[in-house]
């Protein structure tokens, strides 16, 4: 099977769905990752003052992660950094009809739409629209993944609140999940952030209570076609 993850920034494959990345990896499939906005440069008051190396580092971080992962490939398209409701939905359609085009998957995992960051929201719009079921499109299976500090600070506030129904054991992959996130660096943060090491192992614990197994990563189905 050809899985594409189709995440926002540097880190969101991760935690969104590392463990299970992870785990289709060691079962043979081919995972690609594509992570649309390039990440950090939103942290400065104008794109333009942005420190190109850090990107680059942040990039480098990703191949890395991925490679981690046992993902078959990550690639960046590098827009622009939550400001991607300032750009026409179609460039980002355009981008993941291309993936689709290219890889042939017959499953995506990307974000939520009711989460807090606006990249998020565009994101999952987009790979809406890209994956509309017509005749001839490969994708089979949608599943939405949550990421922590952007799902869970939307508070439900939003239209369409993150609701799992679809749980995948991460029990033997969630260490791989977190070595993965180890290495975004600048990404990384203490407890009891939700980004970090402590937390994101109490919330795939939390989910494993809910799905009844030491661990599990939790997702929403849009459709699947069986």
């Amino acid at each position: 099977m050809k899985v594409l993850v189709v995440a926002a920034h540097p880190d969101d494959e991760v935690l969104g769905c590392g463990g299970t990345i992870a785990r289709l990896a060691r079962e043979g499939h081919e995972v690609y990752i594509a992570i649309l906005a390039e990440g950090i440069t939103s942290r400065y008051s104008q794109r333009a003052e942005a420190d190109l190396s850090l990107v680059r580092d942040l990039h480098e971080n990703s191949r890395q992660a991925a490679s981690t992962l046992g993902a078959k490939e990550v690639s960046l398209h590098g827009l622009p950094d939550n400001r991607m409701d300032t750009m026409p939905l179609l460039d980002v359609v355009k981008i993941v009809e291309s993936l689709i085009e290219k890889i042939s998957p017959s499953r995506i995992y990307t974000h939520h739409g009711g989460d807090l960051n606006i990249d998020h929201t565009v994101v999952h719009r987009a790979v809406l629209t890209a994956t509309r079921p017509v005749p001839g499109c490969p994708v089979r299976e949608i599943y939405l993944f949550e990421v922590p500090s952007s799902t869970e600070w939307a508070f439900q506030q939003f239209e369409g609140s993150f609701r799992p129904n679809t749980f995948v054991d991460v029990g033997q992959t969630l260490e791989v999940k977190i070595t993965a996130m180890a290495c975004y660096k600048s990404e990384e943060r203490a407890f009891p952030h939700p980004r970090s090491s402590e937390a994101l192992k109490a919330g795939a614990q939390r989910w494993g209570s809910v799905a009844g197994c030491a661990a599990a990563e939790a997702f929403q189905l849009v459709r699947a076609v069986v």
